[in-house]
Parts: C-alpha cells; structure tokens; sequence
C-alpha cells in the first residue's frame, strides 16, 4: 500500500515554482520539497488545504492511492 504525490504534475500544470508555491502556502521550502518527493509521513489539512486553493485543484489531483498488493500479484501471474 502506498500513497503517491502527484504535487509535482499539478505544479507544471500550473505553471509555479516550487519557492512561489511555499511562498504562498506560507511553508518552508523544505517541507514542501519533503512532500513534492513523496517522503512526507503525514500532511496537515491546513495545509493539504492550502495548497489545493492555490493550485485551484482537488486533493484527488495530488494524493493518489496505490495498491502495491495488487501490482505484484498481476506481475507475478
């Protein structure tokens, strides 16, 4: 099971830099590079939010689910 950040992608459909971007979330670069690579353990609403308001999307457009089970049991067959 494994949770995948599209952040990036919504970033290029967008047009904005990732230091725009913490600018206007108000989170360090840092943090929000943290969580564009996929190496975040969790994400605050406020700020999931946030983001979501300034790239005008769904959190749906930047979390999505994967199920690792399921891909090595097709790989397997």
């Amino acid at each position: 099971m494994s949770i995948i950040v599209n952040l990036d992608v919504m970033m290029a459909k967008r047009k904005i830099s990732l230091n725009e971007l913490s600018e206007r979330v108000d989170l360090t670069l840092s943090n929000l590079s943290i969580l564009k690579t996929g190496k975040a353990k969790a994400i605050r609403f406020s700020t999931l939010d946030a983001i979501c308001k300034t790239l005008d999307c769904q959190p749906g457009d930047i979390l999505e689910y994967s199920n690792d089970n399921n891909e090595q049991r097709a790989a397997n067959k």
